[in-house]
């Protein structure tokens, strides 16, 4: 089993969550891939975007609905510094997962977190769970709080 996928699942376990985490059988790289995996509408996919952050230099998490796109400028303003793209080496560094299976949980450091409000509107969304042929369903009210996240309005 993958360290990141072992790293997820400690996070959600040490949460008090007992989650299963899917193995699909097709990868679930992009939102799209992963509702049509999962069974779900694209908006319930918990999409990992990751930004650097200009002034800190460190990652910055914004878990969207799968169906959006994060408005860098909106995002800027909740970060409170400018934000620019992440390069894969920082990614891996920081949150130990490689692009593709990104997930909200099991970060190698802390890394501040968004969600999207528009994920709060379902009862079950989905995230990747550190690979890119893994997943899992989770409460968004729960996702909130195993990612410590903060509820933001950054999405276009």
């Amino acid at each position: 089993m993958s360290k990141s996928l072992n790293r997820v699942q400690a996070a959600l376990r040490d949460a008090g969550l007992a989650v299963e985490v899917l193995e699909m059988g097709a990868e679930t790289r992009t939102a799209e891939q992963a509702a049509a995996a999962a069974g779900c509408t694209v908006d319930q996919i918990a999409k990992s975007i990751i930004f650097r952050g200009e002034t800190s230099g460190h990652v910055m998490l914004f878990l969207t609905a799968g169906g959006k796109q994060v408005c860098t400028d909106k995002a800027s303003r909740v970060a409170g510094q400018p934000l620019g793209k992440a390069d894969a080496t920082l990614i891996r560094a920081e949150t130990g997962f490689a692009i593709g299976g990104v997930a909200p949980v099991g970060h190698l450091t802390p890394v501040r977190a968004f969600l999207d409000p528009r994920l709060t509107q379902f009862a079950t969304v989905w995230a990747a769970a550190g690979t890119p042929r893994h997943i899992f369903s989770i409460a968004p009210a729960d996702l909130l709080r195993v990612t410590g996240a903060k509820l933001a309005d950054f999405t276009e």
